[in-house]
């Protein structure tokens, strides 16, 4: 299979490194703008399967040449070219995947894209990051063994090993994609009913073996599809994990308008957009550098099945591989992509149109594929007491 890659940035070097790997994949094109960047890290990578091309993402000639390329798109541009990729690759009769963007009903315009791109004979499966991504496809998997799921709940968080303070947080990927999780509204169901509540909120404490007692709460676009896949549950929510204090500090910000992309002041006679400010101050605060991060995640799925109530578990833990200085972050969220676009490469995925991960990724195939990555997710289950309906 050939594999176009959009996008050279943190996540789509490591889906280019985890591609070569296989003995399936013959080529790889990874597209960037800036193409140096791209060919000094494939320099690295000591293969001849991966050739780098100019691609100017904003233009749609430039777009279609380079997904024309390949049998299937990888999309790890930042979420706001999604739509466009996605029209892109259906015109092209090429398959693609991303890496999410739920902000502002991205993945709702890609979903209403599914009689096109069934037409054309592709499959498009948007929001395949890690939240979403692989909790929509734990929590497709773990309902798939339910005869009724009443409640999904999921924590995830990327967070450092060596917390250093005020923060206690260090970037692992865009801070405008944190800037709008952290204060777009959370989508939940609490009994039963479809709601929405301020993000930064629902504080609680999560325990975690080697990293103590943290916290979590609410944020915007992590469920993403899931309320659509399973509208009847009594409980579905999704709530970002950190170390303890985070959440207060970040909600003064945003209480005080700092993370707002509508506020805007006057310095020096000149206007000055304040959440940039913002930004780029604390990017120089936040740098990860070559200290090691992880990610951690579980997700709970609680339901029916032969008249008992039985609960499925899954747990991540993955930290920073120092070896090739691929971050926890990178590890989970590039290997899903990599992992699910393979699987579309390879006919283990064959329906065409489009779908969210929890519909048509087999779980059982994804945690093992995963595992061999060294990204191990953990199952675990247990029943409790016989159910009696009169």
């Amino acid at each position: 299979m050939k594999v176009v890659v959009l996008g050279a940035g943190l996540m789509g070097k490591e889906v280019a490194r985890d591609l070569i790997k296989n003995d399936k994949v013959e080529r790889v094109y990874l597209g960037d703008i800036d193409v140096k960047v791209a060919q000094d890290f494939v320099d690295t990578l000591d293969t001849n399967k991966v050739e780098v091309v100019e691609l100017h993402a904003e233009r749609d000639d430039s777009l279609m040449d380079v997904i024309s390329k390949g049998d299937v798109a990888v999309n790890a541009l930042f979420y706001s070219f999604n739509e466009r990729v996605a029209r892109a690759a259906i015109e092209a009769g090429v398959h693609s995947v991303d890496l999410g963007g739920h902000i502002g009903g991205v993945t709702e315009k890609i979903l209403d894209l599914h009689e096109e791109a069934k037409a054309k004979g592709v499959t498009i499966i948007p929001d395949l990051g890690v939240a979403p991504g692989m909790v929509n496809i734990l929590a497709g998997y773990g309902a798939s063994k339910l005869d009724e799921v009443e409640s999904i709940k999921l924590f995830v968080g990327g967070i450092p090993t060596e917390p250093k303070p005020p923060l206690h947080y260090t970037r692992v990927f865009s801070l405008d994609g944190v800037f709008d999780h952290y204060t777009e509204p959370s989508k939940t169901i609490q009994k039963g009913k479809l709601e929405e509540v301020p993000s930064l909120s629902g504080v609680e404490p999560i325990y975690f073996d080697g990293f103590g007692v943290l916290e979590a709460f609410y944020t915007s676009g992590g469920i993403s599809t899931l309320y659509k896949t399973f509208p009847n549950v009594r409980t579905l929510e999704y709530k970002t994990i950190r170390y303890k204090g985070h959440a207060e500090k970040f909600k003064l910000l945003a209480d005080l308008g700092f993370l707002d992309s509508a506020n805007k002041v006057e310095v020096d006679n000149q206007e000055v957009p304040v959440r940039a400010v913002v930004r780029e101050a604390l990017k120089k605060k936040l740098e990860l550098g070559t200290k090691p991060d992880a990610v951690l995640l579980r997700v709970i799925v609680a339901g029916e099945k032969a008249q008992q109530q039985v609960t499925y578990e899954y747990e991540m833990v993955v930290r920073k591989d120092m070896t090739i200085n691929e971050t926890a972050m990178a590890r989970a969220t590039a290997n899903t992509i990599s992992v699910v676009a393979q699987m579309i490469g390879a006919g283990a995925i064959t329906e065409h149109g489009v779908f969210a991960p929890e519909a048509i990724v087999p779980g059982a195939t994804y945690i093992e594929e995963m595992a061999k990555r060294g990204v191990v997710i953990k199952e675990t289950s247990h029943k409790s007491a016989m159910i009696v309906k009169w």
